[in-house]
């Protein structure tokens, strides 16, 4: 299958006389993992993705081609000849291949066929040669239906000339308001790169950046039917006159566990101790990171996702905020299709310090390690976005 792009990008980059290191994005999403490599300072030529929504938005933002395409049948030079640079070499390919497959809370056969995705990106590096490459997923990655897949992906990048460490890093460390684990695994060719060192933790549990610096300068959201306004993200979602009930009962920082047994759903009366999923109808803390933003964060029934000051549920934009997303960035799609793609992103901030990591390798000397420089374009106005009902 030939990749092709949806939409003909805007085309403005001059690779050949950029002194920039070129990146490749794969699984790229709505695009945080690159939006984080263009302000560390590399120059980004192409992303692909399989979700045209998501391509739709990563188009929106950034002036580069973006792809939309199955990556487990296209190959690496068909990427390199789409991306305009068919003869270039490539000093960084990065992913993020879908998780669900190995997901610590998936219920199921440990056999997923997602889990082929990881293999299809140790195809791609290979396919490619970058220099070097980083990949993000989930911590269950290292764990019981993950590890073979790790193990068996290590085997082809290290049989392709790659040496691998692996990491798992805390999104808070690195002044994302949000405790977010993730596995990191950064590669170089053994002929050409160098280790890649983790960056030091710039917070610690007594400085992390809190739900509150990051939402609390904002005002209180347009409610549904009410006229438009400039930020289309910052709307409150419906609620059902029962879950406007539960929320009074839930303190900052509590959850499931807060409510009286008669407003719990059924299969909740037993407890959080006999059932676990402490945090389902949860409420943010204000003085704490958040939990982990996910693609469901739009309803607080799926976790700890409403308003640490207000009954309701977080709205888009502030789930943006703490995925370190400027405002600027524009999402498209309906409420659910946004929530999922701020959810499933690489928050921005983390991909930035990572990839500031990988361009000291690169060049110790270089002055890339502290640019923050971006390629990206993002319009002021935010596009209309459809509402969706919510579940009780």
């Amino acid at each position: 299958m030939v990749c092709t792009m949806i939409k003909t990008p805007v085309d403005n980059i001059d690779v050949d006389h950029s002194p920039k290191p070129i990146a490749i994005d794969l699984f790229c999403g709505a695009g945080g993992m690159s939006l984080g490599l263009e302000q560390a300072g590399f120059l980004v030529v192409c992303a692909a993705d399989a979700w045209p929504v998501a391509v739709n938005t990563y188009h929106r933002n950034f002036a580069h081609k973006v792809i939309c395409t199955d990556l487990a049948r296209c190959t690496g030079s068909e990427l390199k000849r789409l991306a305009g640079i068919p003869d270039l070499p490539v000093d960084l390919v990065v992913g993020g291949p879908p998780c669900q497959g190995f997901s610590i809370q998936r219920i199921g056969p440990d056999a997923d066929k997602r889990n082929n995705l990881v293999f299809e990106f140790a195809r791609l590096v290979t396919e490619i040669a970058p220099t070097f490459f980083m990949m993000e997923n989930v911590p269950g990655l290292l764990g019981k239906r993950g590890r073979y897949v790790l193990n068996t992906f290590i085997q082809e990048i290290d049989f392709a000339g790659y040496e691998v460490q692996s990491h798992v890093v805390n999104a808070a460390d690195y002044g994302v308001p949000q405790i977010r684990r993730r596995v990191i695994v950064f590669g170089w060719q053994r002929t050409k790169g160098r280790p890649v060192l983790l960056p030091t933790a710039t917070h610690s549990s007594k400085t992390y950046r809190t739900v509150w610096e990051s939402i609390g300068d904002l005002s209180a959201p347009t409610k549904l039917g009410h006229k438009p306004v400039a930020d289309q993200l910052h709307r409150a979602s419906r609620l059902s006159e029962l879950n406007q009930r539960r929320l009074k009962h839930i303190p900052p920082g509590g959850g499931m566990q807060d409510l009286p047994v008669e407003l719990r759903v059924n299969c909740h009366k037993s407890g959080a101790e006999t059932i676990g999923h402490r945090y389902v109808y949860g409420r943010l803390a204000p003085d704490k990171p958040a939990s982990t933003i996910t693609a469901g964060f739009d309803s607080f029934t799926r976790g700890r996702f409403a308003h640490p000051r207000e009954d309701r549920n977080i709205t888009l934009r502030e789930g943006a905020r703490l995925q370190t997303f400027p405002d600027s960035f524009q999402f498209l799609g309906n409420q659910e299709e946004i929530a999922a793609q701020i959810g499933n992103a690489v928050p921005p901030k983390l991909a930035e310090v990572l990839a500031q990591a990988i361009l000291s390798s690169i060049n110790p000397s270089s002055s890339f390690a502290n640019q923050s420089l971006s390629a990206g374009r993002y319009p002021s106005t935010q596009l209309s976005l459809f509402q969706r009902k919510q579940a009780v």
